[in-house]
């Protein structure tokens, strides 16, 4: 039977993408991970890793390998929680990756009731507008707001997403309110992250439109404090702009328009039979905080 500290090593070595770093983590010698992974591999008679002097990356037996190891550690970890009696008690840490002005603005206020629920559950928040590496970066999940479509992570619906087109009062005054969706043509827009296009649907359906701007950046927050000062018309989530849509602050135009719906909040991890309690509850935690009308909408 094979050993399961080899497993765990195995895991390891792919979620740091390092044998040095897994070794740092589990207290082991490069050399040492580097025999536990050849003897695992000769016992299993099949190469798991592709070794190059610059980084690791799975086999393709070795991404099946690793997708069925997850579970046997997950699986294992409930089962010492339940035997200990220990079972709603969470220990480690849970690391998670998620857009920088989400977290901050929806994740960072409700960190303190999930973690006093959970006294023993250390958080790791990373907040970046670029996707995370799940597995390569030894994430738990990743909070992302877009259209998924890879296929080797797991993804559970949140809340929607809706995103509206908005530009400020002083802004419209100077430059006019807008009556068709051609007019964006003579006005400023502020689309984010270097000019990516803004899909949209309205009364014929859905549409992709490329526009202009003044202002090139890869900050999203960024593009909404200039959209707030009068610079331009932006597409921004409710989510980012809700307070600023109720205090006059901006005001939606062109309303027959609106953002693609298949973009949705979602909680991405790798796929696995066996999901850790820690990911599940945090999860479970963040789908009821938010709910089908996220309280931004209300």
């Amino acid at each position: 039977m094979t050993n399961l500290g080899d497993l765990e090593i195995f895991a390891k070595v792919v979620s740091t993408g390092s044998m040095s770093l897994a070794g740092r983590v589990l207290g082991f010698s490069p050399a040492v991970v580097s025999k536990r992974i050849k003897r695992l591999e000769d016992r299993l008679g099949t190469r798991l890793l592709q070794r190059t002097t610059r980084q690791i990356s799975l086999t393709e037996a070795g991404q099946g390998f690793y997708d069925r190891v997850l579970g046997i550690l997950a699986g294992l970890e409930e089962a010492e929680y339940y035997i200990s009696g220990r079972s709603a008690l969470m220990h480690g840490t849970l690391k998670i990756s998620a857009p920088t002005s989400f977290g901050r603005m929806h994740i960072a206020p409700h960190l303190k009731t999930f973690m006093d629920a959970h006294p023993e559950l250390s958080i790791n928040l990373v907040l970046t507008d670029e996707f995370s590496d799940i597995v390569g970066g030894g994430f738990d999940l990743a909070i992302r707001i877009a259209e998924l479509t890879d296929s080797s992570l797991v993804a559970r619906r949140l809340a929607p997403v809706r995103r509206l087109l908005c530009a400020a009062p002083s802004y419209l005054e100077a430059h006019g309110m807008l009556q068709s969706i051609e007019d964006l043509k003579n006005h400023r827009c502020l689309p984010a992250h270097n000019n990516d296009a803004w899909r949209l649907e309205g009364p014929g359906g859905a549409m992709t439109l490329r526009p202009e701007g003044m202002l090139v950046t890869n900050s999203s927050e960024v593009i909404r404090e200039a959209v707030i000062a009068g610079l331009g018309i932006a597409l921004r989530s409710t989510w980012d702009i809700g307070e600023e849509l109720k205090s006059g602050k901006l005001v939606q135009v062109l309303p027959a328009y609106e953002g693609s719906r298949n973009v949705a909040l979602s909680a991405v991890y790798p796929s696995r039979q066996f999901l850790p309690a820690k990911v599940r509850l945090f999860i479970d935690y963040l789908a009821e905080l938010y709910g089908p009308v996220p309280y931004w909408e209300l």
